[in-house]
């Protein structure tokens, strides 16, 4: 086994120690050495893959969601991914949960925000290059800003308020936005 795959494997062992210890009480409460225990590994290796507690947690959410997200092909399968997304907040509801309570709603938005940021701007590049424009770099940086905090916060109400889920209706809506205000945006947006 090479040196890589013994390194994934141990993350996800920490990762999977994480999601448990989360079932079980607030992530405040979680210390790396419950992990450590957990695992059968010395403090050495958690500090080797991660900075803290919430490094680990920022790491599982890149690898569960964001990373298959950016997989799609967002100006064909954007539904798809939109449906991925909420399947996974629907089953991963609690472990958010046990973040947004102790992070809190600004941290919990500031914790998702660059990996949201990513992957809006492979849209917005996506559209810009389907409709052979060159926008200003500027008024992209805009726009990207505007969708990412939207659905960060659509996200967040989503999985912290479970009596007001409707999947299907989230994703026409959220359908709707990015395939006809998105293009219509960038037509009249500021040219290089």
């Amino acid at each position: 086994m090479t040196h890589d795959e013994i390194s994934l494997q141990t993350k996800q062992k920490l990762a999977t120690s994480l999601k448990k210890f989360m079932m079980l009480k607030s992530l405040n409460k979680i210390t790396v050495t419950d992990i450590i225990r957990d695992c059968n590994v010395n403090r050495k290796t958690f500090y080797y893959h991660f900075e803290d507690i919430y490094d680990l947690l920022k790491w599982i959410l890149e690898q569960e969601a964001v990373e298959v997200v950016k997989k799609f092909d967002l100006m064909v399968d954007y539904k798809e991914a939109i449906i991925f997304v909420m399947s996974y907040i629907e089953n991963n509801a609690h472990i958010l949960a046990c973040a947004y309570d102790s992070l809190g709603r600004e941290e919990m938005r500031r914790f998702l925000y660059h990996d949201f940021t990513s992957i809006v701007e492979t849209l917005i590049d996506n559209v810009e290059k389907e409709l052979g424009l060159c926008v200003k770099k500027e008024f992209k940086y805009f726009v990207c800003n505007l969708y990412t905090e939207s659905l960060a916060g659509i996200l967040i109400e989503w999985f912290k308020n479970p009596q007001n889920r409707c999947k299907e209706q989230v994703v026409e809506y959220l359908s709707i936005i990015f395939c006809s205000s998105l293009p219509e945006i960038m037509k009249n947006a500021p040219k290089d």
